[in-house]
């Protein structure tokens, strides 16, 4: 009977073009109409190190990675040693004949039958896959043509003879592997990793200007930016570090572009000083934050939720601020574009908080309407107001109008230090209060703007997983699980982590008997948000081993510390 759904890791070194073969492999099975999720491992190496591209895809919609694997694709002997035990009941292992398999079940090939050159191995790899999983050949083969045809068609044409070459094999093999159930009818969706997201995202809000110095996981959001945003005008500098980043940032967004810093932790905590001269020259500002484990370079490579404070408290002085933190690639896509219009609504800093798994994490999803988004706010070009313009007048809401300067006769005047509201430096103590508590007041209208989190399952459940940022799928499959076992639990996932609005989610917290905040970090940072905002949840779920959550291990945890005890 075909499988509804399959789970495929390969792996191998650096340079084997493993990604290559994920890549392909999952345009294939997307284009074919399956749903996907791609997590990918790699180390920390300028050059060389293990790595690995795990496939998730089914006919069904999936959320989350999960553990034991259906196909272990090695590519190199590490592979099966490191990798062997991660296979799951009935699992197979896939590799060439002159490495040892240890006894496990599987397909042994020979790769260098197959391919004529080392180059085409993964080619190869690719065909028995997509042969194995009951793809039609004219899928990759089209793929293959897409991707080679700027080397010429005597490149094509051998790829294409590897893809055939692949295809015989398995069909002389008779594995008696079940291939994936078919789509009937496949949806057009796309191919798409957590910071390509952002990008469009960010495009799709009019960025002009992005400035960065290159940290991973958040670098790949700037690479889109360079290579989509030429035709939109956006403007990406690669600056001599964080600080330049930061202040340069600034300037362009004080100037009328909208301007975004992508970073990681390590980047943003050298960037903190220029959030502060953002907030108090009341310049609009997004900055996306990448989560990577910490502290210093801690697992550069790797996923971690323990950058939540530092954003939350990232500069000196007291100013209002809004984190974004998605759960989904769509989420990224949308809260990215929600973000230039909050930074532009109410003049501040506005952070999107992601990390390295939801990064680098492939999703298949439908194209985004993007005509359906509302126009993000926009500064004003000349002053129409009665009396003479003031950058800094005092208001109701703490919002002053901006009036971009050069574009017309009105004289805007920006300060650093405490000022008056017409923009002139100030140590008097009654205006140092008025334009502090002004600024404050601009944090009313931001809790006012709170997206509000999204839940999943009965109304009254046993347990509540509560989850934030990309902890999302896997949470959102556990309670499935659990459900599926006869569990009453339900799932709560916040993708705005500040500020927290009490009454969009204090009656889920009612009804439920046993509230269990999932996040990755090793302290809780986002359950001691909730208790601060006045909610009080039961339990932790917690991880930071580098590795991003799955429904198995939420599951498991939840055992061990009884919270499914009646």
């Amino acid at each position: 009977m075909p499988e509804k759904t399959v789970n495929i890791m390969i792996g191998g070194a650096a340079g084997q073009g493993l990604a290559t073969v994920g890549q392909l492999l999952t345009k294939s099975l997307i284009r074919s109409g399956y749903h996907v999720v791609v997590r990918q491992d790699y180390m920390s190496r300028v050059r060389g190190g293990h790595n690995t591209y795990i496939i998730r895809a089914s006919v069904d919609e999936i959320y989350a990675p999960r553990e034991a694997m259906d196909f272990l694709v090695a590519l190199n002997q590490e592979t099966v040693d490191l990798h062997l035990n991660e296979l799951g009941d009935g699992g197979l292992i896939i590799c060439d004949e002159a490495l040892d398999s240890k006894g496990r079940p599987g397909l042994s090939i020979s790769f260098k039958d197959l391919a004529p050159k080392p180059i085409f191995q993964n080619v190869a790899a690719l065909g028995l896959l997509a042969s194995l999983l009951g793809l039609d050949r004219d899928v990759p083969a089209k793929l293959l043509t897409d991707t080679f045809t700027k080397k010429g068609e005597a490149i094509v044409k051998q790829n294409h003879e590897v893809l055939d070459a692949a295809y015989a094999w398995v069909a002389e093999q008779n594995a008696g592997i079940e291939p994936l159930a078919p789509v009937p009818a496949p949806v057009k969706r796309l191919m798409m990793g957590g910071n390509e997201a952002i990008a469009l995202g960010a495009m799709a809000a009019g960025v002009k200007f992005c400035s960065f110095y290159p940290m991973t996981p958040a670098t790949s959001v700037a690479q889109n930016l360079i290579t989509h945003g030429r035709e939109l005008g956006v403007v990406v500098e690669q600056v001599e570090d964080e600080i330049a980043a930061m202040n340069m940032a600034i300037g362009a967004s004080y100037a009328g572009a909208r301007s975004l810093v992508p970073t990681s932790g390590g980047g943003f905590a050298l960037m903190t000083e220029g959030v502060s001269l953002a907030a108090v020259a009341e310049t609009p500002l997004v900055c996306v934050v990448a989560m990577r484990p910490g502290p210093a370079t801690g697992l550069p490579t790797r996923t971690e939720q323990a950058d939540l404070n530092l954003v939350l408290y990232a500069g000196h002085g007291e100013y209002p601020r809004a984190i974004f933190a998605p759960g989904t690639v769509e989420e990224a896509f949308r809260l990215a574009h929600r973000a230039f219009d909050q930074a532009e609504r109410y003049q501040s800093p506005v952070f999107v908080l992601s990390d390295q798994f939801l990064a680098d994490s492939f999703r298949s999803v439908e194209p985004f309407d993007t005509r359906s988004l509302p126009a993000p706010a926009s500064p004003l070009k000349e002053w129409a107001g009665e009396g003479p313009y003031e950058r800094y007048a005092v208001t109701d809401s703490g919002v002053s109008p901006r009036v971009i300067p050069g574009f017309s006769e009105t004289l805007v005047v920006g300060d650093s230090h405490e000022h008056t509201p017409d923009g002139h430096i100030t140590e008097d103590i009654e205006m140092r209060i008025e334009q502090k508590q002004k600024r404050l007041r601009k944090g009313c209208g931001l809790w006012e703007d709170v997206v509000a989190p999204s839940y999943i399952g009965p109304e009254s459940p046993d347990v509540l997983l509560v989850s934030w940022g990309s902890t999302k799928g896997a949470a959102d499959e556990a309670a499935m699980d659990l459900r599926a076992d006869g569990v009453q639990a339900a799932s709560l996932h916040f993708s705005q982590v500040w500020p927290l609005k009490l009454d969009q989610f204090a009656a889920k917290f009612d009804a439920a008997k046993k509230i269990v905040v999932v996040e990755g970090n090793a302290t809780g940072q986002f359950a001691a948000l909730l208790k601060l905002a006045g909610a009080q949840y039961t339990g932790l779920v917690l991880k930071y081993d580098g590795r991003p959550f799955t429904p198995e291990y939420i599951v498991t945890a939840l055992h061990k510390s009884g919270a499914l005890e009646a």
